[in-house]
């Protein structure tokens, strides 16, 4: 028995790139009352720059596999920094995110070169 045979395969780039997408709703969600209660956006905005790209995010997570989504994704990043100049929180958010998307990418990347060895 190989060493291989008994080890579960790796997670595809795939499902790691639509778990940061996931992620990304989630808190992305969340900052819509921050943004309000703490600086004073009006709730409309908040809610629907906020609430938009959340669900552009879990549209996306659900499309990952096809190869346009990866690019839509980069796209959806630099959208969520622009989106700091609506919402302010969203210039960090949109930094850390963008942060670990391409850290996903590095990474399946990665996990994808190993596969073909």
């Amino acid at each position: 028995m190989s060493g291989a045979e008994g080890r579960p395969a790796p997670p595809k780039p795939s499902s790691l790139l639509a778990a940061v997408l996931t992620s990304e709703a989630v808190v992305i969600g969340l900052a819509i009352p921050v943004a309000v209660a703490v600086q004073g956006v009006d709730g409309r905005t908040a809610g629907l720059v906020c609430g938009g790209l959340a669900v552009a995010c879990l549209l996306l997570a659900g499309l990952v596999r096809r190869r346009w989504a990866v690019a839509a994704g980069s796209v959806l990043q630099a959208a969520l920094i622009a989106a700091g100049f609506m919402v302010s929180t969203m210039f960090f958010l949109g930094v850390l995110f963008g942060a670990l998307w391409v850290t996903a990418l590095w990474l399946g990347r990665k996990v994808q070169g190993a596969d073909a060895r």
